[in-house]
């Protein structure tokens, strides 16, 4: 038996997200009593049970897709099933559950230690995002230069899926000091389901970029969730000016239903 509550704490902890599944009614014979819980994470890992069987696969899904939207809401499910319109179960009863995300800090990953770098995460860090710096210079990946980092990791770009663990609700900023290490760190990041990508460049880079990324297989709808050139269009150009139009554009993405 595990404590749901102290699990949940754990995962708040590492900034985990994850929906609190809990059976609030049932009606004839069920499996789990009113007030059992379940803990669904964003990959689909579960703590705890609300009965196992087909109807537990439905509301895993359905809990995931809560995560993924950012929504609260309350289903049905038909355990009494004989026509096999909803569960296909045939124990005799039905159950109401209700489906909760539970509140993480967003969180940021800034890929480059640089002058757009710098700003962002302290822009970042005041909105409420935290954040980790990914660098491969040393002199770049400091806690002096970036007192706020949850993490700073110092790592190239063939260690990236080896020392990161991205989840999908983890924003990308990627802001490398050269087209190669932004390519490369992008390429990684494309095989992982996040909420936002954004990767700085210039219009000529963005088709190139784009170009190269089909030669190589991605598909056409990983490619479009790229948000570039990075931030929103406010013709900024220092690289604190820079830094704002990409915080606009993560407060835009973070607020919006939906990824």
């Amino acid at each position: 038996m595990i404590d749901i509550y102290d699990q949940l704490n754990q995962l708040r902890d590492k900034n985990v997200p994850a929906a609190l599944v809990t059976v609030i009614a049932k009606k004839g014979p069920t499996p789990r009593d009113t007030g059992t819980k379940m803990i669904v994470c964003g990959d689909g890992k579960v703590f705890g049970t609300i009965g196992g069987s087909a109807v537990e696969a439905m509301v895993i899904e359905e809990a995931r897709e809560c995560l993924k939207n950012n929504l609260t809401k309350k289903v049905w499910h038909d355990l009494d099933d004989q026509e096999k319109a909803d569960t296909g179960m045939i124990c005799g009863g039905k159950m109401e559950f209700f489906i909760e995300p539970v509140t993480t800090s967003p969180h940021l990953y800034v890929f480059g230690g640089g002058h757009v770098a710098l700003p962002l995460a302290r822009f970042a860090s005041m909105i409420g995002f935290s954040y980790t710096i990914v660098e491969d210079r040393q002199e770049f990946a400091s806690n002096e230069r970036f007192p706020d980092a949850k993490e700073i990791i110092l790592a190239t770009s063939d260690e990236i899926n080896q020392k990161i663990e991205i989840s999908a609700s983890d924003f990308i900023a990627i802001v490398t000091r050269s087209h190669e290490l932004d390519y490369q760190a992008l390429k990684k990041i494309l095989k992982h389901d996040v909420k936002y990508i954004g990767l700085i460049a210039s219009k000529v880079k963005k088709k190139q970029v784009f170009e190269q990324l089909k030669k190589e297989g991605f598909k056409e709808a990983d490619i479009n969730q790229i948000h570039s050139p990075i931030g929103l269009d406010i013709a900024a150009q220092t690289p604190e000016e820079i830094a704002i139009s990409i915080v606009a554009e993560l407060i835009q993405v973070k607020n919006s239903s939906g990824k």
